[in-house]
Parts: structure tokens; sequence; C-alpha cells
């Protein structure tokens, strides 16, 4: 569940029977131990983005292959193992289309073939795929791989709590899962923000992680409302009207006429989906419009 203080606050105007976060999946894979360094990979290749948490902390016994903690090391390590897993797969790739040449190359394999010469070069080179920048096209030629170094990469560190607050960047969150522990055994919400103000934090670690996750992929949110349910909907950034209306049933997208939207802002300011229609600020939309980060939409459609 992603926790979201625009559904809470909708939902505090529309007072529906329910209200719906969005979620986000994490598949657990297999820990990285010595001799098993890759049984994880298969479950990483059918994800959308991969999150690696890695150890900071140094209280406590040291479980680690490398006997010592060294976050930058482990970094290094880890990018390393998934450069190399990409490179053996472009490489048997590569052989497979040696032989096809014999009966004579489609279109699409030379484009591919020349795509997975650019992949080898860059990995051979120890450089990630998704520095490459390749258009959809290209993209498309090398997708059924899986190949790892062209997904998003999000770093989770598990810091001392002395260490928490400090050194965040765009793609990495510090968290301690210890005292993310401690937050999750609270279950009253006044407790709970008492007790991350008391350590200096606005928000628990997995709210921070999930806010990362969505930028990394490129991700955002709609908002539907009525009396029965306020309801979080996921889609990347840059979809069009048609293409929301669908996450909420296809039947939407297929017999799309028009999207009625309020602003978020708006609602909060003006306190009613009443007073945004009477101050002419209820926009009416159609289908080339682009949905924007907090949109409320009410889809009108006809099948």
């Amino acid at each position: 569940m992603v926790r979201d203080e625009r559904v809470d606050r909708i939902s505090d105007i529309v007072h529906p029977q329910k209200k719906t976060y969005a979620e986000t999946v994490f598949v657990l894979c297999h820990d990285m131990v010595e001799g098993a360094a890759r049984d994880w990979m298969d479950a990483a290749r059918r994800c959308d983005a991969i999150c690696f948490v890695v150890r900071g902390f140094s209280s406590g016994t040291v479980y680690h292959p490398k006997k010592t903690v060294d976050p930058a090391r482990d970094r290094r390590d880890l990018v390393a193992e998934l450069i190399l897993a990409d490179l053996e797969l472009v490489e048997t790739r590569i052989g497979r289309i040696e032989k096809e040449r014999r009966a004579g190359l489609s279109g699409a394999q030379k484009v591919e073939e020349q795509v997975l010469m650019q992949c080898k070069e860059a990995l051979e080179a120890e450089r990630p795929l998704a520095e490459l920048a390749l258009n959809q096209r290209q993209l498309a030629t090398i997708r059924s791989l899986g190949l790892l170094t062209l997904k998003p990469v999000l770093w989770v560190l598990n810091v001392d709590e002395s260490a928490l607050l400090s050194g965040e960047s765009d793609r990495e969150v510090r968290v301690s899962c210890l005292i993310e522990e401690e937050i999750a055994e609270i279950a009253d919400p006044a407790e709970r923000a008492e007790y991350l103000k008391s350590i200096g934090l606005k928000e628990p670690g997995v709210d921070r992680v999930n806010r990362r996750a969505y930028d990394a992929l490129g991700l955002m949110s709609f908002y539907t409302m009525g009396k029965d349910e306020v309801r979080a909907w996921t889609i990347r950034k840059g979809s069009t009207a048609p293409e929301a209306a669908g996450k909420v049933h296809t039947d939407m997208e297929r017999g799309f006429i028009r999207v009625e939207v309020t602003k978020y802002d708006d609602l909060i300011t003006l306190g009613s989906e009443k007073a945004v229609r009477e101050h002419g600020k209820l926009m009416l939309k159609g289908k080339d419009y682009i949905i924007e980060d907090g949109d409320i939409c009410n889809f009108l459609f006809n099948v």
C-alpha cells in the first residue's frame, strides 16, 4: 500500500464508504550469499525495477560474505554482477543470430543484431545499458531478454539511527529496519506521527521507498472520487486521458468521450465538488489531454 495524504484529504471532503490507496508490489528475491549470487536474477528479470537493500549499519555481529561492512563496495559488486549477467545473455543471443545468418536474416533481426552489438560494447566497458538511451524501436528488439541493467535501480541503505537523516540522493533511501519495525508496531496514527517527529522523521522509510520507486519508474497518481469510494490509480507520466480511463475499466478507454477534471488543489481550497463547479474550475478535456499528477477524474464513455 502506498500511503497517500491526498487520498485522505479527498476522503475528508467526500466522506466515501471506503478509500483505496495505490499499491507497489515488492518481489522478495533470494539473499545475496557466497556461491549463489545470481539465484535472485530470474525473479528480478520479471520486475519493472530492482531495489537493492545494502547493509550500512555497524552495530551487532557482521554477517556478511565479505566479512566487513562497506556499502560502496557492495554497490560496485552488485552492479558488476548485473553487467556480467547481461553480457552473457547478449553474447549468447549474438551467437544464435550468427547461426541464423546462414538462412538469411530478416530486417528485424538485422536491427536486433545492431542493437546487441551496441549493448555488448557498452557492457564490456562496464556501462549499464540504461546509459545507452536506446529508442523504443531498439528496445523492442531486446525486450524479451529481460536485461537487468536496462531496469531502474533503487538503492536502500539500512543504516544506524544516527545516520538516518543524512546523505540521501535521488536513487538512494536511508532506512533503519529496526526503527521501521518499531513504527509498524504502533497502531495509533497520532502516536505513530509523534514517534516519527521525536526521531526527526516526517514519514516512515517504507513511504519514502515507495515514493522513490514511483520516481524511478516514471509513475504518478490520479484519483476518482464518489460516495462509494475515493481511489488512487497508478499511471505512467505522459499518459493520455483514454489511457488513464483504461486503468479504471477497459470499456472506459474503448468508449471514451471526454473526462471531467478537478485539480486537487482546487478541491482542497474550495472545499467541495459543488464549489469547484460553481467557481468554473471543473475542466472538460478530450482524448488528447495528458493527465497530470493529482488530477481527480470523472470519465464519460459510451460502449
